[in-house]
């Protein structure tokens, strides 16, 4: 029996004739749980999309809810239409239902639904999927794109686990993976509207609501068995996507890897530091020692102890961590250079996660 009820999935599309069919029939297919609703926000669309939508609607199990909007140029982009379509989705869903978002180009694992809401079963409040590029597009894609996804992806992985051993997060144990692709994303609708919706972002709606929900500690699963397939198209249809960056990097490497990538240290002393202020934030009762220690961990982070404490004060965790982490010096973002990946960085990660391992000394954690 299903748990949850209902459940419902919002999808932006753009000129995706082709491709909305596999994604609905992927949809309908599910094994051992089923959705109630699915919106598809039909965002400046110019071809076939809406034909081919109204076509599948009455062999769907679902009902199909077909929103057309027309938005100017500066707004008509994947993070306007996906709050959109999300909103409609957490209105059919109502207080205590489940909204999920994919996208048109993407075909959903047949048991994608049930294991998402096995997440959820577990206290889960949002769970991510992964998105995996179809294996038969894949393949028509140079080797030079897959090794350097491979790597980046590599790297990724070893600094997601320096977090895990350094801050575990109860709510995301290991294994889990490190996306947050709007192609798999699904969240408790009480916790949507505390996070304020997907943000209307012309460029990574779907981090920049997984951070929205971070700021009001919602409980993120990444699960590895909840996936997607999604395109290996180079024409995407949102601008800055993943079809663009595949794009740019078949004329040239990029010199930097992703922005939220850091070096080995940079990053233990972020999960050290969101462990120490975790630890305090939680403590209501503030005695001397307290504030002993928020001294302490403030010096280390280079802040005033006034703007510690402060932070502090916060109602959720995640705007005091926000706060903080704007704040130091210590936790500013450095990039990193591609160049020196394999040599430089990854051989970092691993000496960390050895010592991290053991327990050493010299690892003992911020504000201790």
């Amino acid at each position: 029996m299903q748990p949850y009820r209902p459940l419902v999935a919002a999808i932006p599309v753009r000129n995706e004739a082709e491709r909305i069919g596999p994604c609905l029939r992927a949809l309908a297919r599910q094994h051992a749980a089923r959705l109630t609703h699915v919106v598809l926000l039909l965002n400046n669309c110019t071809d076939a999309t809406l034909p081919a939508t109204q076509a599948l609607s009455g062999r769907l199990p679902f009902a199909l809810h077909v929103v057309e909007r027309t938005y100017p140029p500066p707004i008509a982009h994947a993070g306007t239409a996906r709050r959109a379509a999300m909103a409609r989705a957490a209105e059919l869903a109502g207080p205590e239902g489940i909204v999920l978002t994919t996208d048109a180009d993407a075909v959903v694992a047949a048991d994608w639904l049930a294991n998402t809401l096995a997440a959820f079963a577990t206290g889960a409040d949002a769970v991510c999927g992964r998105a995996l590029i179809d294996p038969v597009e894949a393949a028509r894609l140079p080797a030079c794109l897959h090794e350097d996804d491979r790597a980046e992806t590599a790297y990724a992985t070893l600094l997601d686990r320096i977090h895990d051993l350094a801050d575990p997060d109860p709510h995301d144990p290991w294994p889990r993976h490190a996306e947050h692709s709007g192609a798999s994303i699904a969240v408790r609708v009480g916790l949507y509207h505390r996070a304020g919706g997907i943000p209307a972002m012309p460029l990574g709606e779907d981090r920049g609501f997984l951070a929205a929900l971070r700021r009001v500690d919602a409980a993120i699963r990444h699960a590895p068995d909840v996936w997607v397939s999604v395109s290996g198209r180079i024409a995407g249809r949102a601008r800055g996507g993943m079809a663009d960056t595949m794009a740019r990097r078949l004329v040239r490497q990029d010199e930097m890897l992703d922005e939220s990538l850091e070096p080995a240290m940079t990053c233990l002393h972020r999960a050290q530091a969101r462990a120490a202020l975790r630890a305090l934030w939680r403590q209501p009762v503030r005695p001397m020692s307290w504030l002993a220690r928020a001294e302490r961990l403030a010096g280390q982070l280079m802040l005033p102890a006034a703007t510690l404490v402060a932070s502090c004060a916060e109602p959720f965790f995640g705007l005091a961590w926000d706060r903080v982490e704007a704040a130091s010096p210590l936790l500013r973002r450095h990039p990193v250079r591609r160049a020196s990946l394999a040599v430089e960085h990854q051989r970092a990660a691993r000496i960390v996660l050895r010592l991290l391992h053991a327990r050493a000394p010299a690892l003992s954690a911020l504000g201790g």
